[in-house]
């Protein structure tokens, strides 16, 4: 398995610093609004990465952190007009919500910064007086120039950095790159007791105390968003390897960004969609499958357009296994062998399997892996049209579907029947009927083919496929389906 490493900036062979022992620790969300889209990629990606190790038999420990101070927490409560824990409260409820509509499972701890600052303020004191850090007016800064290895991770020279630092002037700074371990608070701002007065915590220093917490000194892999890569994760580093001495993360791992109109999403830019906007006109399924399609490093362009696409691949995907269901569930013999078709199907999918795993055990490939996938999908269907029959088809159409629920269980696709797919498109799209009143429909056609009156009957099918309903007669029954693309 190999794992792209920002600190390395290359592939490298992914060994966990204990065998078979993996832990993660992934920047979580600051809970002052509703997530955005580019929050849903962050925790897929990581989802998934924790999903496929556990898959290959690794144990995994993933740490999802919830930053729960902030000056933008501060800022919504005084908007609002209640208190900052409100607020934090609130968002981090909302957080859950999205995150259990798309699918994203709990990570196995998920530590919220104000339960650690204890924990803080002794890194923050240690870190004085072993010359890294200083006090100022009741804050306390790291000093950037005493940790040597600063700008490792981001690439960046020191004295470009401190020519170019976009900052604002603070006379409390040594220098304008330092950055804030502790804050003294405001008037009318939340508090904690310290050493150096009454304040709270920097942004940076909570992910320290939490991961060192949690997955130790040094761990496995460290990861977030490609926006968190300078200055948090640069910090991250510094503080915390000034602290311990030793390494912090071993693998550094960071997702690309969304773009709109090719520009990067974000809420500083004003052109970001809430998760909880998007599932309002898309099932969950669909925005996870459209995430999982493009390389986790790579950016990736948004659009309803491209949402549309990835939700006629997932309706593929349901279409073929009623395909798949109907043969298995006739009775009939046939020939017991395969025809030249099948052989060439099961060629395939023997080779299925690895072609997943090689994907995966590339850098988490997931956007080859769905690739993979849909080519069994569509030799699938071309297999269907051939009309085959027989043990042996049932056996390989049995496999095929195995297969694609195991893989399915790893992205965490295709996890519904037919039928409940079926369902949320009708509510997605807002159809206005009921599925017992579809079923009374079809009887009524039914009725009307048996009677030999087609005007009706085909009156009934053009009815549906008004309201965006797909009716299609089979052998012993008819089925419906919600017309997607």
């Amino acid at each position: 398995m190999k794992i792209y490493n920002t600190l390395s900036g290359g592939k490298e062979e992914f060994v966990p610093i204990t065998p078979r022992k993996v832990k993660i620790y992934a920047c979580g969300v600051t809970v002052y609004d509703h997530c955005h889209i580019g929050h849903a990629r962050s925790a897929i990606v990581f989802d998934i990465i924790r999903k496929y190790l556990k898959y290959k038999g690794f144990d995994v420990t993933y740490v999802r952190n919830f930053t729960d101070i902030d000056d933008k927490i501060i800022k919504k409560a005084q908007q609002e007009g209640v208190t900052w824990d409100v607020v934090a409260r609130k968002y981090t409820e909302e957080y859950y919500r999205d995150m259990d509509m798309l699918g994203v499972g709990r990570a196995d701890v998920e530590p919220k910064a104000t339960d650690y600052i204890p924990e803080m303020i002794s890194i923050v004191q240690e870190l004085i007086n072993k010359g890294y850090a200083y006090e100022s007016d009741g804050s306390v800064y790291f000093s950037v120039s005493k940790f040597h290895a600063y700008g490792k991770l981001s690439k960046r020279d020191m004295d470009e950095m401190q020519a170019g630092a976009r900052v604002e002037v603070d006379e409390r700074k040594d220098n304008p790159l330092d950055f804030a371990l502790w804050k003294k608070s405001k008037e009318g701002e939340p508090f904690w007791e310290s050493p150096w007065g009454l304040g709270r915590p920097g942004w940076h220093i909570e992910c320290t105390a939490m991961s060192i917490r949690h997955l130790g000194e040094t761990f496995d892999m460290h990861g977030g968003g490609a926006d968190l890569l300078f200055p948090h994760h640069e910090n991250e580093i510094a503080q915390s390897e000034a602290y311990t001495g030793k390494p912090f993360a071993k693998y550094w791992v960071h997702n690309g960004f969304i773009t709109i109109k090719k520009e990067k999403m974000s809420k500083s830019l004003g052109n970001f969609f809430m998760i909880k906007e998007v599932l309002d006109k898309f099932d969950p399924e669909v925005v996870r499958f459209f995430l999982l399609s493009t390389h986790y490093r790579s950016p990736i362009e948004f659009s309803d357009e491209e949402l549309r696409e990835a939700e006629s691949s997932i309706d593929r995907y349901y279409t073929t296994a009623v395909r798949m269901d109907d043969f298995l569930s006739q009775k009939g013999d046939g020939q017991n062998q395969l025809s030249d078709a099948g052989k060439m199907f099961e060629k395939l999918l023997l080779s299925f399997r690895d072609k997943f795993q090689e994907a995966m055990d590339d850098d988490f490939n997931t956007a080859l892996a769905v690739g993979h996938i849909f080519e069994v999908i569509r030799e699938a269907n071309r297999f269907l049209d051939t009309k085959p029959s027989g043990a042996k088809t049932a056996e390989l159409l049995l496999n095929t579907a195995k297969l694609l629920s195991e893989f399915g269980n790893v992205l965490n696709i295709f996890g519904r029947t037919p039928r409940e797919w079926n369902l949320s498109l009708m509510k997605i799209k807002k159809i206005g009927i009921s599925e017992e009143g579809i079923y009374e429909k079809i009887r009524e056609r039914q009725e009307a083919r048996l009677r030999k009156d087609w005007k009706s009957a085909d009156s009934i099918r053009k009815e549906f496929e008004e309201i965006g309903i797909i009716l299609e007669d089979k052998k012993d029954r008819t089925d419906w389906k919600v017309k997607v693309g």
